[in-house]
């Protein structure tokens, strides 16, 4: 097989070592402002693409530095963020600007020590505005003893980590070190949970996912060309790991106030005859108990922040998203775009990337009539 992906990496990675990935300033400028909130994959595609083409362009992103999930919800083991700091210099010698430590939204709603933009001042100030923001809304687990000290959302231990591994300090860190680790969910999220803990020193570490175990391998011509359902297995599962599946969680127990168990049972999925949809049951006599002093709530993402959103004014989908399209990207609000995680929810970077690249040609074609940008 042709390993495309191995192939591309090599040759941007030979490309940057040889210093052909050069700036690309425009050379002219058009005299229009946009305005891009979130420093992720969607908000640097769009913002690059529109600098290009002579626009002046400001990011903005209430962390401190640029990046938004790729710098702060992937840990350094999979994604090195000095491939963040570079495209950020050469983005910055094209013209854009960063803010970073800026909230857009209402005042009470801020952070203490951010700087605090309002809708109203963005769409004074600027011809355009794009909503590039990541699907940061954790799905939770309301079952009994949730409230109990020692069970996270995934994101607030994986963020942490990679502020202690730039140098920030976090006096209360969570940690996995002298641990029994459990992680809830079976994505890529939850992957990275079991290899952070696993750095950090936990006693041992146990994922678990409520679906069946996926099939060694795919059905190809059955797939085809949808995302193929099969076992995926990362180097932190290799690291050392235990999996399990068709485990649903009931409980969370300990005593005070902070979880030492989790109480789960095993189920089975079967299709229901009447709808063709799976549905779950409990097997007899299958409840156990897993032994849990840190519990990682890695289950996905629901939207987008609702807050940002909503002081904007922003007509939402069913799922809680931006209202928008891949067409024009317009939102129910005049001048104001939606790209990435923002408009679709929680996906992939290279959707983000793509999107963001799109959103640039509208808002591109918004401003001047016509674009040149690729879509």
């Amino acid at each position: 097989p042709v390993g495309i992906k191995s192939i591309e990496h090599a040759i941007i990675d030979k490309g940057w070592e040889m210093g052909w990935v050069v700036p690309q300033p425009p050379d002219h400028q058009t005299g229009k402002t946009v305005a891009i909130i979130g420093s992720g994959p969607a908000g640097m595609a769009c913002a690059q693409q529109l600098a290009r083409v002579g626009h002046r362009v400001s990011v903005f992103d209430k962390n401190d530095r640029v990046g938004g999930l790729l710098r702060y919800g992937i840990p350094d083991f999979k994604l090195e963020k000095s491939h963040i700091d570079r495209r950020v210099a050469q983005m910055e010698a094209e013209g854009v600007e960063f803010h970073t430590s800026t909230y857009i939204g209402k005042t009470s709603e801020a952070e203490d020590g951010l700087t605090v933009r309002s809708p109203e001042s963005l769409l004074e100030s600027f011809d355009a505005v794009v909503l590039a923001g990541g699907s940061e809304t954790p799905r939770d687990l309301p079952v009994p003893g949730r409230d109990l000290r020692g069970i996270h959302f995934a994101l607030e231990f994986l963020r942490q980590q990679n502020k202690v591994l730039k140098g920030d300090r976090m006096p209360r860190q969570i940690t996995a070190k002298g641990k029994h680790v459990v992680v809830i969910g079976g994505g890529d999220t939850g992957s990275d949970c079991v290899g952070t803990s696993n750095r950090q020193g936990a006693l041992s570490v146990t994922q678990i996912e409520l679906m069946p175990k996926p099939p060694e391998h795919e059905n190809k011509l059955l797939i085809w060309p949808y995302w193929p359902l099969k076992l995926r297995t990362s180097s932190s599962h290799d690291e050392g790991c235990e999996r399990d599946w068709a485990i649903v969680t009931d409980a969370f127990d300990g005593k005070g106030g902070k979880v030492e168990r989790l109480k789960a049972a095993r189920v089975e999925w079967r299709k229901d005859a009447a709808s063709g949809k799976l549905k779950m049951e409990k097997i007899e006599d299958g409840a156990f108990d897993l032994r849990a002093d840190l519990v990682l709530l890695a289950m996905g993402f629901l939207c987008p922040t609702k807050p940002v959103l909503s002081a904007f004014g922003i007509g939402l989908d069913p799922r809680g998203n931006a209202r928008a399209n891949t067409l024009d990207y317009t939102t129910t609000v005049g001048k104001v775009f939606a790209a990435g995680d923002m408009r679709r929810g929680q996906s992939l970077v290279v959707w983000a990337i793509r999107e963001g690249r799109q959103c640039a040609r509208a808002v591109d074609k918004f401003l001047m009539g016509s674009s040149t940008l690729p879509r």
